[in-house]
């Protein structure tokens, strides 16, 4: 198995270009260093969000629930094509059709928990899904669910540190309603 860690990341500038690159571990190293990333948000027929349950192995926010997805392309790979294989390798699954870019928002953010620092250029990709997650990598996902965006926003404004710090932009730019 790849050490995830050791992976290269693209570090860009203030505007989303690409300047380099660094080890996974090097980007979420204090004080952080510009990469870009990608969040998926699958959505399903009757509008509900796909959320999955970080792994408590995770090097950062380990055990928050977040959006479906997240990850970092290779250093010049199609930002697109990766989330797809992410999605795959982490859930087992595959959405139905291409997934969309919703927009991109850089964010930073430690966390106590690790020492890490997520510093992000984060593209964020919405599809649709119908289907369960019953495949999920055990060392990524701890557990998944479907809720609606409603029930969503309620849970994160009553808990916010139960979800990932990314995860109000990702809402922001995907959902609609």
């Amino acid at each position: 198995m790849t050490d995830r860690e050791q992976l290269l990341v693209e570090l860009v500038d203030e505007r989303g270009a690409a300047v380099g690159a660094c080890s996974v571990a090097e980007a979420h190293t204090e004080p952080g260093r510009l990469h870009r990333a990608f969040s998926v948000l699958l959505r399903d027929d009757s509008g509900r969000v796909l959320l999955q349950r970080r792994a408590a192995t995770k090097t950062r926010f380990a055990s928050r629930w977040s959006n479906t997805c997240c990850g970092h392309p290779a250093p010049g790979a199609d930002v697109a094509a990766e989330a797809v294989a992410r999605l795959s390798a982490e859930l087992g699954v595959a959405p139905e059709g291409a997934l969309t870019e919703a927009g991109s928002f850089s964010y930073r953010s430690g966390d106590q928990a690790s020492g890490r620092v997520e510093f992000e250029w984060d593209h964020v990709l919405i599809g649709r899904y119908n289907g369960d997650v019953s495949a999920a990598d055990p060392d990524e996902v701890s557990e998944c669910r479907w809720v609606s965006v409603a029930d969503l926003r309620t849970a994160m404004a009553a808990n916010p540190y139960a979800y990932s710090p990314w995860l109000a932009d990702v809402l922001r730019l995907a959902v609609v309603n």
